[in-house]
């Protein structure tokens, strides 16, 4: 029996919420698999053939932001990583509609692709509104925690960038304590403004327009040193 403190705490919800749709299920049993990750060790040069850059999205909700980002940008394989069904299922739905074919998906758990990629591997990875837990006897679930950020600086390579965002103030303090006290990651801010306002090339999503956070949206890029 395996012990259940080497387990991970989760750091987001459910997994699955209203029933699949007919069309999203479909691409989940068709598409999915095709798009699907490998198990074991990630190889950059099997995920990027062609050796462009490699992003990924940890937590992608429902895959406006990643979709969008892999159509702006055709030179570049984005990994998306996802562990709620629905949103993956939405996810598809834009990949297929686009005919997009520069993604690559991972229903489960960010921490684990992120442990599975050798150093120096990524050029790019967002971290957009992710789960705030805001109780405090469940912000140990938060996904940026000490341990997660030494696993971004470890994949990201040498100037390449991080960007997360929040619009929970309490998380975004959090995260910005942590982010700034790793010493391989440099916070590119110069003005309020930076942080203050959507960078030119953001996406906004639904989820963001809904507004749920107790503040306006802010976002915090940094650059592996």
């Amino acid at each position: 029996m395996s012990d259940p403190r080497s387990t991970p705490l989760r750091t987001y919800g459910r997994i699955k919420a209203r029933p699949i749709k007919p069309r999203q299920g479909a691409l989940l049993d068709s598409l999915l698999p095709r798009l699907a990750l490998p198990d074991g060790p990630l190889d950059p040069a099997r995920l990027s053939p062609g050796g462009g850059p490699l992003w990924l999205e940890i937590g992608f909700g429902g895959g406006e932001h990643l979709a969008a980002q892999a159509a702006a940008n055709p030179g570049v394989v984005l990994i998306g990583v996802e562990p709620f069904l629905n949103g993956a299922a939405s996810a598809l739905r834009h990949i297929d509609e686009q005919g997009l074919t520069n993604v690559r998906l991972h229903v489960g758990d960010g921490r684990d692709v992120l442990a599975r990629l050798p150093a120096a591997s990524l050029d790019r990875i967002f971290i957009l509104f992710p789960d705030p837990w805001p109780k405090t006897r469940h912000q140990k679930r938060r996904l940026i925690q000490p341990d997660t950020v030494a696993e971004i600086a470890r994949v990201l390579k040498p100037g390449g960038t991080l960007r997360f965002a929040t619009d929970v103030s309490d998380y975004a303090d959090w995260a910005l304590e942590r982010l700034t006290r790793h010493p391989g990651l440099s916070w590119t801010a110069e003005r309020a403004d930076d942080w203050r306002r959507p960078p030119p090339d953001h996406v906004t999503t639904r989820y963001e327009t809904k507004g749920l956070g107790d503040c306006a949206p802010v976002f915090f890029d940094f650059r592996r040193i």
